[in-house]
Protein backbone atom coordinates (compact mmCIF):
# COMPACT_ATOMS: atom_id res chain seq x y z
CA UNK A 1 0.00 0.00 0.00
CA UNK A 2 1.79 3.07 -1.21
CA UNK A 3 1.68 6.14 0.51
CA UNK A 4 0.01 7.48 -2.41
CA UNK A 5 -3.25 5.97 -0.71
CA UNK A 6 -3.27 7.88 2.59
CA UNK A 7 -6.17 10.65 2.29
CA UNK A 8 -5.69 11.79 5.32
CA UNK A 9 -3.50 11.11 8.72
CA UNK A 10 -2.80 12.47 12.07
CA UNK A 11 -2.15 10.80 15.61
CA UNK A 12 -5.17 9.13 15.93
CA UNK A 13 -6.58 8.43 12.25
CA UNK A 14 -5.79 7.17 8.79
CA UNK A 15 -7.87 7.41 5.97
CA UNK A 16 -6.82 5.37 2.73
CA UNK A 17 -8.47 5.16 -0.37
CA UNK A 18 -8.81 0.97 -0.61
CA UNK A 19 -8.49 -0.27 -4.55
CA UNK A 20 -11.33 -2.21 -5.89
CA UNK A 21 -10.50 -6.27 -5.01
CA UNK A 22 -8.70 -5.77 -2.04
CA UNK A 23 -10.92 -7.31 1.25
CA UNK A 24 -10.79 -5.27 4.37
CA UNK A 25 -11.46 -8.93 6.41
CA UNK A 26 -9.39 -11.73 6.01
CA UNK A 27 -10.73 -14.45 3.01
CA UNK A 28 -11.32 -17.87 4.09
CA UNK A 29 -8.95 -19.12 1.19
CA UNK A 30 -6.22 -17.03 2.64
CA UNK A 31 -6.00 -14.58 -0.20
CA UNK A 32 -4.46 -10.90 -0.14
CA UNK A 33 -6.38 -8.79 1.93
CA UNK A 34 -5.97 -5.09 3.97
CA UNK A 35 -3.72 -7.29 6.75
CA UNK A 36 -1.44 -7.42 4.50
CA UNK A 37 -1.07 -4.03 4.09
CA UNK A 38 -1.04 -2.89 7.86
CA UNK A 39 2.49 -3.13 8.76
CA UNK A 40 2.93 0.03 5.65
CA UNK A 41 0.36 1.59 7.27
CA UNK A 42 2.18 2.16 10.46
CA UNK A 43 3.83 5.49 10.07
CA UNK A 44 6.46 5.05 12.92
CA UNK A 45 3.82 3.67 15.73
CA UNK A 46 4.50 0.39 17.09
CA UNK A 47 1.07 -1.26 16.67
CA UNK A 48 -0.99 -1.60 13.42
CA UNK A 49 -3.49 0.49 12.86
CA UNK A 50 -7.55 -1.04 12.66
CA UNK A 51 -10.28 -0.69 10.22
CA UNK A 52 -12.89 0.72 11.89
CA UNK A 53 -16.00 -0.07 9.21
CA UNK A 54 -16.28 -1.91 5.68
CA UNK A 55 -15.79 -1.80 2.25
CA UNK A 56 -17.34 -4.66 0.47
CA UNK A 57 -14.29 -6.31 -1.57
CA UNK A 58 -14.96 -4.27 -4.74
CA UNK A 59 -15.94 -1.06 -3.66
CA UNK A 60 -13.31 1.26 -3.52
CA UNK A 61 -12.77 4.47 -1.98
CA UNK A 62 -12.15 6.44 1.48
CA UNK A 63 -12.00 3.67 4.77
CA UNK A 64 -11.03 5.31 8.37
CA UNK A 65 -8.39 3.43 10.46
CA UNK A 66 -7.58 3.92 13.91
CA UNK A 67 -4.17 4.31 15.48
CA UNK A 68 -5.21 3.33 19.08
CA UNK A 69 -7.50 1.59 20.56
CA UNK A 70 -9.24 5.18 22.55
CA UNK A 71 -10.10 6.59 18.98
CA UNK A 72 -11.30 3.28 17.62
CA UNK A 73 -13.91 3.32 20.39
CA UNK A 74 -14.64 6.90 19.52
CA UNK A 75 -14.82 6.78 16.29
CA UNK A 76 -17.02 3.54 15.97
CA UNK A 77 -19.67 5.41 18.35
CA UNK A 78 -19.63 7.77 15.98
CA UNK A 79 -20.79 5.53 12.74
CA UNK A 80 -22.98 3.98 15.24
CA UNK A 81 -24.98 7.66 16.05
CA UNK A 82 -24.94 8.40 12.33
CA UNK A 83 -22.79 11.45 13.08
CA UNK A 84 -20.13 9.89 10.36
CA UNK A 85 -21.20 11.16 6.15
CA UNK A 86 -20.60 9.18 3.68
CA UNK A 87 -20.87 10.06 0.12
CA UNK A 88 -20.20 7.62 -2.35
CA UNK A 89 -20.15 7.56 -6.18
CA UNK A 90 -21.51 4.77 -8.21
CA UNK A 91 -22.25 4.21 -12.26
CA UNK A 92 -25.97 2.68 -12.40
CA UNK A 93 -27.09 0.31 -15.66
CA UNK A 94 -29.75 2.86 -16.89
CA UNK A 95 -30.69 6.51 -16.09
CA UNK A 96 -32.80 7.18 -13.37
CA UNK A 97 -36.32 8.55 -14.29
CA UNK A 98 -36.04 11.26 -11.45
CA UNK A 99 -33.24 13.56 -10.96
CA UNK A 100 -32.48 12.91 -7.21
CA UNK A 101 -34.47 11.89 -4.18
CA UNK A 102 -34.62 9.50 -1.48
CA UNK A 103 -34.90 5.76 -1.13
CA UNK A 104 -36.21 4.70 2.73
CA UNK A 105 -36.32 1.14 2.14
CA UNK A 106 -35.82 -1.66 5.00
CA UNK A 107 -33.00 -4.19 4.43
CA UNK A 108 -32.81 -8.17 5.94
CA UNK A 109 -30.60 -10.78 5.08
CA UNK A 110 -32.19 -14.20 3.51
CA UNK A 111 -29.65 -16.99 3.08
CA UNK A 112 -30.18 -19.58 0.91
CA UNK A 113 -27.86 -23.15 0.35
CA UNK A 114 -27.97 -22.95 -3.31
CA UNK A 115 -27.30 -19.24 -3.07
CA UNK A 116 -25.35 -18.03 -0.38
CA UNK A 117 -26.89 -15.09 1.78
CA UNK A 118 -27.82 -11.72 0.43
CA UNK A 119 -29.67 -8.55 1.47
CA UNK A 120 -33.32 -7.64 0.22
CA UNK A 121 -35.96 -5.17 1.00
CA UNK A 122 -37.91 -6.42 3.95
CA UNK A 123 -39.99 -4.26 5.58
CA UNK A 124 -39.51 -6.06 8.71
CA UNK A 125 -35.70 -5.71 8.39
CA UNK A 126 -33.60 -2.65 9.54
CA UNK A 127 -34.47 0.40 8.29
CA UNK A 128 -32.14 2.11 5.89
CA UNK A 129 -32.27 5.69 4.20
CA UNK A 130 -30.43 6.89 1.23
CA UNK A 131 -30.30 10.32 -0.56
CA UNK A 132 -29.53 10.22 -4.05
CA UNK A 133 -28.60 12.43 -6.97
CA UNK A 134 -27.60 12.06 -10.35
CA UNK A 135 -24.81 13.75 -11.54
CA UNK A 136 -23.96 13.17 -14.56
CA UNK A 137 -24.88 10.92 -17.70
CA UNK A 138 -23.27 8.74 -20.80
CA UNK A 139 -24.05 6.08 -23.04
CA UNK A 140 -27.56 5.59 -21.47
CA UNK A 141 -25.71 4.99 -17.85
CA UNK A 142 -25.41 7.50 -14.72
CA UNK A 143 -23.13 8.59 -12.69
CA UNK A 144 -25.32 8.77 -9.41
CA UNK A 145 -24.41 10.40 -5.76
CA UNK A 146 -25.53 8.28 -3.03
CA UNK A 147 -25.17 9.61 0.82
CA UNK A 148 -26.17 6.92 2.96
CA UNK A 149 -28.22 7.80 6.59
CA UNK A 150 -27.73 4.60 7.79
CA UNK A 151 -24.80 1.93 7.28
CA UNK A 152 -26.39 -1.02 6.69
CA UNK A 153 -24.84 -3.89 4.91
CA UNK A 154 -24.60 -3.61 0.98
CA UNK A 155 -27.56 -1.02 1.57
CA UNK A 156 -26.41 1.38 -1.48
CA UNK A 157 -26.24 -1.92 -3.35
CA UNK A 158 -29.49 -3.03 -2.91
CA UNK A 159 -31.32 0.87 -2.80
CA UNK A 160 -29.72 0.79 -6.43
CA UNK A 161 -31.54 -2.30 -7.65
CA UNK A 162 -34.68 -2.43 -5.97
CA UNK A 163 -34.96 0.98 -5.37
CA UNK A 164 -34.89 2.69 -7.81
CA UNK A 165 -34.84 -0.49 -10.49
CA UNK A 166 -31.05 0.17 -11.54
CA UNK A 167 -28.31 -2.23 -9.96
CA UNK A 168 -24.53 -0.51 -10.10
CA UNK A 169 -22.88 -1.94 -12.92
CA UNK A 170 -20.77 -4.62 -12.55
CA UNK A 171 -22.16 -5.92 -9.62
CA UNK A 172 -22.19 -9.85 -9.29
CA UNK A 173 -24.99 -9.85 -6.58
CA UNK A 174 -27.51 -7.76 -7.59
CA UNK A 175 -27.10 -6.57 -11.36
CA UNK A 176 -25.69 -8.27 -14.21
CA UNK A 177 -22.10 -8.33 -13.38
CA UNK A 178 -20.70 -6.97 -16.21
CA UNK A 179 -16.84 -6.80 -16.63
CA UNK A 180 -14.67 -4.16 -15.80
CA UNK A 181 -15.02 -4.55 -11.99
CA UNK A 182 -18.24 -2.94 -9.66
CA UNK A 183 -18.68 0.82 -9.99
CA UNK A 184 -19.28 1.32 -6.61
CA UNK A 185 -16.44 3.73 -4.91
CA UNK A 186 -16.47 5.65 -1.83
CA UNK A 187 -15.67 8.74 -2.87
CA UNK A 188 -15.79 11.17 0.15
CA UNK A 189 -15.77 10.83 3.86
CA UNK A 190 -16.45 13.41 7.69
CA UNK A 191 -16.08 12.56 10.58
CA UNK A 192 -16.90 14.83 13.48
CA UNK A 193 -14.56 14.59 16.57
CA UNK A 194 -14.98 16.38 19.97
CA UNK A 195 -12.84 19.40 20.39
CA UNK A 196 -11.02 18.81 17.51
CA UNK A 197 -11.20 19.60 13.60
CA UNK A 198 -13.17 16.71 11.79
CA UNK A 199 -11.45 13.79 9.56
CA UNK A 200 -12.25 14.88 6.43
CA UNK A 201 -11.22 13.06 3.64
CA UNK A 202 -11.73 12.52 -0.26
CA UNK A 203 -10.84 9.80 -2.84
CA UNK A 204 -10.65 10.37 -6.75
CA UNK A 205 -12.56 9.15 -9.12
CA UNK A 206 -11.03 5.67 -10.15
CA UNK A 207 -9.63 4.89 -13.60
CA UNK A 208 -12.28 2.09 -13.94
CA UNK A 209 -14.64 4.78 -13.99
CA UNK A 210 -13.56 6.51 -17.15
CA UNK A 211 -14.43 9.86 -18.04
CA UNK A 212 -17.91 11.90 -17.33
CA UNK A 213 -19.14 15.18 -18.15
CA UNK A 214 -18.23 17.65 -15.90
CA UNK A 215 -16.22 15.67 -13.46
CA UNK A 216 -12.36 15.78 -13.09
CA UNK A 217 -10.87 12.52 -13.78
CA UNK A 218 -8.05 10.32 -11.31
CA UNK A 219 -4.64 11.19 -12.26
CA UNK A 220 -2.56 8.69 -14.23
CA UNK A 221 -0.66 5.84 -11.14
CA UNK A 222 2.52 6.64 -11.17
Amino acid sequence: MHGDRVLFIDGEALVIDKPAGLPVDKPRDGSLSLENHLDSLKFGFQRWPTAVHRLDRDTSGCLLLSRNPKAHARFQQAFERGEVEKRYLAILAGIPAEAEGVIDLALGKVSTREEGWRIVADAQGKSASTAWRVVATRDGRALVEFRPATGRTHQIRVHAATGLGLPVLGDPHYGAGEPGGMMLHAAALTVPRAGKDPIVAEAPLPERFGVWPGIASAPEPA
